[in-house]
C-alpha cells in the first residue's frame, strides 16, 4: 500500500527539489563530506559485507562505502528520487564501483528478509510518515545481527546555520511555511526520547543515541547557490519576481556574514548517531 505522506516526498525530491540537489551535489557532498567518512569508518569497523544505504540520494555514502569494501561486499543504495538515483548511478560507473541503486520508498519496499548486516543513512531516514513502519520494515531486512548506523539532526536551536534564510528573509516573507519538527523533515528526530521510542516499537534491539557535532564547511562563493537553491527559501524564490528575489537574497546573505570565514562558509551541525542491533 502506498503511502500519501510519502508520496508526497516523492513528488518533492522528484520534481525541483530534487533537479536542485542535484546541480547542486558538489557543494552538498563537499559540506557533508565529514558524515560520508564517519559512516565509511563505521562500516569497516563493523567488518559488514552487506550494506543498505537508507535515502542514498546521489550516493556520496554509498560510494564512499564501496571503496572501503572493494570487491569483498555489497552495497545497495534506497531513495524515491529518480533525478539522484539517476546521477548516483553515474558517478559509480564512472568510478567503477559495483553498487546496486533501487528506486524505491523504504518504508514500504518489499526487501529480501534477512539480507543486511550493516543499515546506513546521511539524513535520509528523517522523512517517513510513519516512522515506526519504516524502521519494522528495516528491521526485517537486516540479518539477525544486523547494526544500524544513522545520522539525523538535532533541534533547530542547536543547528542556527540551517534556518537562517528562513529567519532573514521572514520579514519580507511572512506566509514563509513554518517548520513543524514533529512532522516528516529534516529536524523530525530531533526528540531523542521519541526516535528512541520509535526504535523499540520497530522491533530494534541495544538502541544508543549519540549526540555528535560535526564541523562543516564550504566555499563562500556557493553560499548564495546554496540559499537561493536548497530549502524552503529556495522553494519560495522559484516563483518571486525579479524585484523581491533580489530584495530578499540582500537580505538573507547579510544574515549569514557570521558563518562566513574568509573564503568558507563554516558551521557546526548538530546531530544524533542512531545505533542499534537487530537482535538482542
Amino acid at each position: 500500500m502506498r503511502n500519501a505522506a510519502n508520496e508526497l516526498q516523492a513528488a518533492a525530491w522528484n520534481g525541483a527539489s530534487g533537479q536542485a540537489w542535484v546541480e547542486e551535489q558538489t557543494l552538498l557532498d563537499g559540506a557533508f563530506e565529514p558524515f560520508e567518512a564517519l559512516l565509511a569508518d563505521e562500516v569497516e569497523a563493523s567488518g559488514a559485507n552487506s550494506v543498505l544505504d537508507v535515502g542514498c540520494g546521489s550516493g556520496a555514502t554509498t560510494l564512499a562505502v564501496a571503496r572501503r569494501l572493494g570487491g569483498d561486499g555489497r552495497i545497495v543504495g534506497i531513495d524515491v528520487s529518480e533525478p539522484l538515483l539517476s546521477l548516483a548511478r553515474e558517478r559509480a560507473q564512472r568510478e567503477g564501483l559495483a553498487t546496486d541503486f533501487v528506486r524505491a520508498d523504504a518504508q514500504v519496499h518489499a526487501f529480501r528478509p534477512a539480507t543486511f548486516d550493516m543499515m546506513i543513512s546521511r539524513f535520509g531516514v528523517m522523512f517517513f510518515d510513519d516512522p515506526v513502519a519504516a524502521f519494522a520494515n528495516l528491521r526485517r531486512a537486516a540479518t539477525p545481527d544486523g547494526n544500524m548506523r544513522h545520522i539525523v539532526f538535532r533541534s533547530i536551536a542547536e543547528n542556527p546555520f540551517m534556518t537562517v534564510a528562513e529567519r532573514a528573509a521572514a520579514p519580507l516573507l511572512p506566509n514563509l511555511p513554518p517548520r513543524n519538527p514533529g512532522a516528516p523533515g529534516q529536524f523530525a528526530f530531533a526528540d531523542r526520547d521519541r526516535v528512541r521510542l520509535i526504535l523499540e516499537n520497530s522491533g530494534w534491539n541495544r538502541v544508543e543515541i549519540a549526540p555528535i557535532d560535526v564541523p562543516c564547511a564550504f566555499p563562500a562563493t556557493a553560499l548564495e547557490r546554496y540559499f537561493t537553491r536548497l530549502g524552503p527559501l529556495g522553494q519560495v524564490l522559484r516563483e518571486a519576481n525579479e524585484p523581491a528575489r533580489e530584495e530578499i537574497i540582500t537580505r538573507v546573505r547579510d544574515g549569514f556574514q557570521d558563518f562566513v570565514d574568509g573564503t568558507q562558509v563554516r558551521f557546526v551541525a548538530a546531530c544524533w548517531l542512531l545505533c542499534a542491533r537487530a537482535s538482542g
